[in-house]
């Protein structure tokens, strides 16, 4: 092959995407539609919780157009990292989406499902061998956080798929667990003879759509050929520029020359970003080197409390000059008058509308809003303890007489009921680490479902 195109048609499965940005990037011919489904940006309640980033009805409306196309064009359909967690759950709930959407559409088709999950005692034996280390400022695996954790989880690369594309009877459509990003697209670029650096590089660009366009868009083409590649977005607006793509290559990374994943690293200090025209950006130079031990990233979450907020929209100029002060007189008076119980919480004040996304990273400095929006937020034990508490910081705000305080009526605005608003419990990764493992196939078994009709 000169070249190979890979297609993926939204930043994020179950997002959705422009049907007109799709159908152009069908007529470009592509070898494969891939799409992620996954990520640990909106937090770990997915893999605590089982729940996912997207209800189960976005994930099939999308279906409902890529299953059809992709077996109209004869290419495989590849959706990774299911349900947005990856896990087992997830994996046989969109097989299950997919095998109705095939029946639906009278398409007699092969489907195949890729597990991550790691069993406990897999990961306990690891951690007996010292195979098991920790990425940069997570602390140390202990056998409590296994026992402590939902599931385990881990990101695939690239095998697991090259494994199912090159056997005697290819699937129409993967389904895959938690898996590294760019892993389908460096598969099918590998399996086809192409250079894997070039390859892993495309999968690191494409794999979140067109997001490194100007406009962002949400479908894009990737083309790889045996010394570069190039990045064209579906939207006839959009445009992918040199630094857009270098920039993108930088996305979500701790250093722009050096991209870690399964199996090896992505070296990028001698990488080459330039114009093929207005919207079309190449990228060559890439550099990859295989790791001497191969290594997984792991992925798990537990419940460790549960959390309430009240919302408190704050406009007195008065005391919007002595805010610090006055929420640190409310803070004292909740630990004053509910001590057994606020001594088991964690109070956060989310000060919108002053340093209330950078908080203490905040560089503004210019003037202060007219209002603030403050979200007293209590992580506690229990429900109960964590909407007691919750309710003392609103009602001390409330009714407390700051210096200087004119007004004889309250000095916040509520606009929810209830005016403690239980969020449920409270998730964190416990478990975000690396292992050793000897076999990137077997480590991830597989499950072919054959739909009939």
């Amino acid at each position: 092959m000169d070249s190979l195109r890979i297609l993926v048609p939204t930043p994020m499965m179950g997002y959705g995407f422009p049907i007109k940005e799709f159908e152009r990037g069908l007529s470009y011919k592509p070898h494969a539609i891939v799409l992620d489904a996954g990520s640990t940006d909106s937090g770990p309640q997915k893999l605590a919780l089982g729940e996912m980033t997207c209800p189960a009805s976005a994930y099939k409306k999308e279906m409902e157009i890529l299953i059809p196309a992709a077996v109209k064009a004869n290419v495989p359909l590849i959706i990774t990292s299911a349900g947005g967690d990856g896990t087992n759950e997830h994996v046989d709930l969109f097989m299950e989406l997919a095998e109705s959407v095939a029946k639906a559409h009278q398409l007699e088709i092969r489907i195949a499902a890729v597990y991550s999950d790691i069993p406990k005692d897999t990961v306990r034996e690891a951690l007996k061998k010292n195979k098991v280390s920790a990425m940069t400022n997570v602390p140390d695996l202990t056998f409590e956080d296994i026992d402590d954790v939902t599931v385990i989880t881990a990101q695939m690369g690239a095998e697991p798929y090259i494994n199912l594309l090159q056997s005697d009877n290819p699937p129409h459509v993967i389904i895959g667990g938690r898996t590294y990003d760019p892993a389908p697209t460096a598969a099918i670029g590998i399996m086809n003879g192409f250079d894997p650096a070039l390859a892993w590089h495309m999968g690191k660009i494409i794999e979140c759509g067109a997001l490194c366009a100007v406009p962002s868009g949400k479908s894009v083409i990737g083309t790889l050929y045996h010394d570069h590649f190039t990045i064209e977005p579906m939207n006839e607006n959009s445009q992918a520029k040199p630094h857009t793509v270098a920039a993108h290559t930088m996305y979500e990374k701790s250093s722009p020359s050096i991209l870690p994943g399964p199996g090896g690293q992505l070296l990028l200090n001698d990488c080459a970003f330039s114009a093929v025209t207005d919207s079309v950006a190449q990228v060559s130079g890439s550099k990859f080197a295989p790791d001497t031990q191969y290594r997984i990233k792991l992925e798990g979450a537990k419940i460790v409390g549960y959390r309430s907020i009240t919302v408190m929209g704050l406009r007195d100029p008065i005391l919007l000059s002595q805010l610090d002060d006055v929420l640190n007189y409310v803070r004292t008076e909740v630990a004053k008058a509910l001590p057994a119980e606020s001594s088991q919480c964690t109070i956060i004040m989310h000060e919108y509308g002053r340093n209330g996304i950078m908080q203490s990273l905040e560089s503004y400095d210019g003037p202060s809003a007219h209002e603030v929006c403050v979200i007293a937020e209590v992580t506690g034990p229990t429900q109960e303890i964590a909407q007691l508490v919750t309710n003392r910081v609103r009602t001390t705000l409330l009714h407390y007489h700051y210096p200087g305080r004119i007004a004889t009526s309250g000095n916040i605005g509520m606009p929810f009921t209830p005016l403690e608003i239980p969020l449920g419990p409270v998730c964190a990764f416990n478990v975000y680490h690396l292992m050793d493992i000897t076999d990137p196939i077997a480590q991830f078994p597989t499950r072919i479902k054959e739909v009939t009709l």
